[in-house]
């Protein structure tokens, strides 16, 4: 530490950049649900500013492939002005699908952070491993976990009610 680092106070909370970024990705969830899609968010960072943040509008657009990752996707590429999002994070409350996570692939986006798994369906890494596999161009770094207790809470909420 040198006299122009700020002092350290022990009791003041660290706030993870990662969690506030879920945390934004959980608000486009909500929005979601409220708008009776499936109840997934995602936001893309770069350079520290949003350049994309969408939820599901499957039904609203009636749009199979109105994934909130891959609206995202696209405003962020029309804001940087090329397909390729590199120096980007992508923060997404449920694992992307097989559709999502071959787009993450194409788009080259370096890093991918997700809430909840998806043991059945998952294409990233759970059941179809696409952003691990070695035949492909790109693999990103992947963080899993984040905000999990949130994002499973908000998808079994919504089913929840589907089903009454």
């Amino acid at each position: 530490m040198n006299e122009f680092d700020p002092p350290i106070d022990d009791d003041e909370p660290i706030i993870d950049p990662d969690i506030i970024c879920m945390r934004m990705a959980l608000n486009e969830a909500q929005r979601a649900m409220d708008e009776d899609e499936v109840p997934i968010g995602a936001v893309i960072i770069w350079n520290g500013e949003i350049i994309g943040k969408a939820r599901n509008q499957t039904e609203l657009l009636k749009d199979p492939t109105a994934h909130a990752e891959i609206l995202a996707i696209t405003q962020a590429a029309s804001v940087i002005g090329d397909w390729r999002l590199t120096n980007t994070t992508l923060y997404v409350t449920k694992e992307p699908c097989p559709m999502c996570a071959g787009a993450i692939v194409q788009a080259r986006i370096p890093r991918v952070v997700w809430g909840v798994s998806d043991p059945k369906r998952g294409g990233a890494t759970s059941r179809f491993k696409i952003l691990d596999c070695p035949e492909l161009n790109h693999r990103p770094e992947v963080e899993t976990g984040v905000c999990e207790l949130e994002s499973r809470m908000i998808l079994q909420e919504f089913f929840q009610m589907k089903r009454r």
